[in-house]
């Protein structure tokens, strides 16, 4: 299984893969230059969620996503894919795998910059949600490559998709799988718990569900290949 993931992370990445969850630091590196030449204020906790850690860590997901099915077609191995002894799926999950694994290691290294550094934050409820923000827009952007069969297509789509999460995320809805508690609506804390449950569970269903149907498209070997 070590070696299916490292090689799938190779595929997605290229052998230089163990510096692709270095590269939303890029982001938080700009930030800082903007604090010290006070051109924004500083940070409060409720921003460690969404916009120093989700959006970033968001963006790599969407450029991890579309490669995991539709960049077999753009390297013309999607054909091999099918002959894998157990389905193509089993090549699929090993990317699906990779990608999160990278994804995890990079929201462990940008909460340990942005603990340190910016504003300390509730260490779980704001990782969860950071983390359920960048799988939701992997698999998002998984399923839109898949659909269109193009990686640019699905970037686009991906793209515009998060664009409108962000933009309602202050908002509070509790569909949006950038849900920050810390923004909440002022309410009680039942009300605030119903909510974080509702959001939590809906949010990872859906997901699931993205993923089977996703795969269940992708195995339509002759709508894939021929288009």
């Amino acid at each position: 299984m070590i070696t299916t993931i490292q090689l799938s992370a190779v595929v997605m990445a290229g052998p230089r893969h163990w510096l692709l969850p270095l590269a939303p630091l890029a982001w938080l590196a700009i930030q800082a230059g903007l604090l010290i030449a006070g051109r924004r204020p500083t940070f409060e906790p409720a921003a460690a969620q969404t916009t120093l850690i989700g959006l970033p860590l968001a963006v790599l997901a969407g450029f991890l996503g579309g490669r995991i099915i539709a960049g077999e077609m753009d390297q013309r191995t999607l054909e091999i894919a099918y002959t894998v002894p157990g389905g193509a799926h089993r090549v699929w999950l090993g990317k699906l795998a990779a990608a999160g694994l990278m994804l995890l290691i990079s929201l462990s290294l940008m909460a340990a910059v942005t603990f340190a550094f910016f504003t300390p934050f509730p260490i779980v409820p704001t990782l969860y949600g950071a983390g359920q923000g960048a799988a939701f827009h992997l698999v998002a952007a998984m399923g839109f490559a898949t659909w269109f069969r193009s990686e640019a297509a699905g970037a686009m789509a991906t793209m515009a998709l998060l664009a409108v999460n962000w933009y309602v995320a202050p908002v509070g809805l509790r569909i949006s799988p950038f849900w920050n508690p810390l923004t909440a609506p002022r309410a009680d804390a039942d009300q605030l718990l119903a909510i974080a449950v509702q959001n939590r569970i809906g949010v990872a269903l859906v997901i699931a569900a993205i993923v089977a149907l996703t795969f269940a498209r992708a195995e339509r070997r002759e709508k894939m290949l021929n288009g």
